[in-house]
Order: structure tokens, then sequence, then C-alpha cells
């Protein structure tokens, strides 16, 4: 699929978010949430922040209170109170070596939609103690565009992050991203490649292991596989085996947290290079004698269609460097 670039409008005046300011809702933003709007107009401002700005009345949406899940229709005026800078945090732009880096990796880009082959390590988006993921560094590279992110990726896994830069596109493809879409060719088709340890069986094997998402001590997400879970399935398929470990193709019929990590746990061949769902004993050994320092898991192909079906779409991310060097010294 060929693209080009759209034309730099040239830098978006910078909005003074000392004042009182009220905003009508463009035809692109009809039906999102005034949380997520909100925060789309006081960049850098903390979810915390503009929850309470919500809940004290101090925003309005046609001169009344509303509340943050309200969603919002084209047209209307919203009143946004001032902001102190203090409040907002005025962050630092992320490194130019980082936002360098993220514009050699774009894969895809069109009117609608970008694509991002997003290094390991790299966090979708911010949160506690990570100042610039994904997004935010998204966003500081193309200053003039509104840029929201479609679904997420583990901080740990690389590969496809898609990033919808039309509100209709957002919507279109955040349905298609529900969770419990059969695998039939109508929503979302996601393909992973993955190192998992020890031999696994020729043929494809399928993992149907509803998962349970707990919380550990200090707020950490621990997923397990419990029927008192969400319905979960996967399909792991070797592709070929290296070093008495299985290079596989994943296929997944719903995004459930850690689906593809958990069932390879599940199944008693885990994600090669996981501290979290893994072989401690295995991953120092494949660390030491073949250089794997990260998690062996690459999102690698999306298949969708947009506009009903009439636009497909067939997003490609080559495996990480580091990962193919991982394979060649396996073999």
């Amino acid at each position: 699929m060929t693209h080009s670039a759209p034309p730099n409008p040239g830098p978006a005046p910078r909005q003074d978010a000392s004042q009182v300011r009220t905003v009508r809702v463009p035809e692109d933003r009809d039906g999102q949430r005034l949380d997520n709007f909100l925060l789309g107009q006081l960049k850098g401002a903390p979810r915390s922040l503009v929850y309470k700005l919500v809940r004290s009345g101090q925003v309005r949406v046609n001169g009344g209170r509303a509340k943050a899940e309200r969603k919002l229709e084209a047209g209307d005026e919203v009143r946004i109170p001032p902001v102190r800078l203090s409040e907002v945090g005025d962050k630092p732009t992320p490194p130019k070596g980082l936002l360098d880096a993220l514009e050699a990796a774009i894969v895809f880009e069109d009117p609608r939609l970008l694509a991002l082959n997003k290094p390991a390590g790299l966090a979708s988006h911010g949160g506690s103690g990570i100042s610039h993921g994904a997004i935010e560094s998204l966003r500081a590279l193309r200053p003039n565009m509104s840029l929201e992110l479609v679904h997420r990726l583990d901080r740990d896994t690389s590969g496809l992050l898609v990033v919808a830069k039309k509100r209709s596109a957002l919507t279109e493809l955040q349905a298609l991203m529900r969770e419990d879409r059969d695998y039939d060719g109508i929503g979302i088709r996601k393909r992973y490649l993955a190192l998992l340890t020890g031999r696994m069986p020729d043929g494809v094997m399928t993992v149907d292991a509803p998962l349970h998402v707990g919380l550990r001590q200090g707020g950490e997400r621990h997923v397990q596989v419990n029927p008192a879970g969400k319905a979960s399935l996967s399909h792991f398929k070797v592709l070929e085996r290296r070093g008495g470990q299985s290079y596989c193709e994943v296929r997944i019929e719903t995004g459930r947290t850690h689906q593809i990590r958990v069932h390879a746990q599940h199944i008693g061949h885990a994600i090669a290079g996981d501290d979290k769902y893994g072989d401690a004993e295995v991953n120092k050994r494949l660390r030491d004698q073949v250089g794997l320092k990260r998690m062996f898991l690459h999102a690698s192909t999306l298949e969708f269609s947009l506009d009903n079906g009439k636009t497909p779409y067939l997003l490609n991310a080559p495996l990480a460097p580091e990962l193919i060097d991982v394979l060649d010294r396996l073999a």
C-alpha cells in the first residue's frame, strides 16, 4: 500500500492554559468522552487533574455541569477553566534521539492512520514514572496532528502500534478491536512472532483458556488462567526450531492483558526472555549464550478493513534486529 505524507500546515498556535476559554467541539471529535477531549486540550495534564476539574464543576458543557464520561457532540461548547502551568507540569520535550528513532520506525502512514514499529522498552503511553511513552513522543514529533492510540502493546513487546489521525478512524478501529470478535475476517487479524522455550509439537496448538487479571502487592498486574476470567483464544504454530527452542507464529482472537505470555506459560513453553511469566533459568542461559536481553515477542502483522470493509489494510513491522541476531546465533 503506497502513501504520501500529508502537507505540514505549520506550527499549531499555543493555547494559554492560564485563561478561561470556550472550545467548540469539532466534527471529528463527535462522540468523544469529555475526559479524553480535555486531555487533548490540556496537553500534559494528568488524568487526576482533569477529573478534579470536572468533579468540581469548573468544566462546563453548553453552560451546564457534566460527567467525565459524557459523550460530546459536534458543536458542543466546552468551558475549560484556567490551569496553572505548575499544575499541568511543564514536561520536557522527548530527547531528540528518541524522536529520530520514532520517525525512522514509522512503517505506514496515510491521512487517517500512522503505524509505528515500536521498539521494546518503550511504553505505549506515559504514566507513573514514565515521562515519554510512544504516543507522547509521536505528538511531539507531529505537533500539528491530533493523534490517538488505537490500542496498546506491553512495554517489553516490540512491533505494530497503530495511531489514529482522525476521530472517525479511531472509532471504527476501536469497534473492530472489541475483544470478543470471532476470528472470521470481520475484525482485526493479529499476528505475532515469538520464541517459545522448549520444543513445541508440530502443527497448530490452540489454547482456549480464560484469563483473570489480579493485582499483587504494590499494584502490579498479574494474569493467570482462571475459570472466573474472560474467554481468551490463541493459536501457536511452529515456524522452525532452533537451538532446542521454538520460533512460532501466534494468532490471537481476543486481546486480553498479557494473553500470549500467559497462554505460552500455560502450555509449558513460556516466551523466551519473559521475566514475569517465563523460566528464569532458561532466560539466563539464553542471555549468556545468544545475547537475548529482552522478551522475544513481536507484533508483526495487522490486517483489517475500514469504510465497512471497502478499504483493506495490511500492515507489517519487520522483526527487530536484536531478535534476528538471537535467531542467527541459535541456528
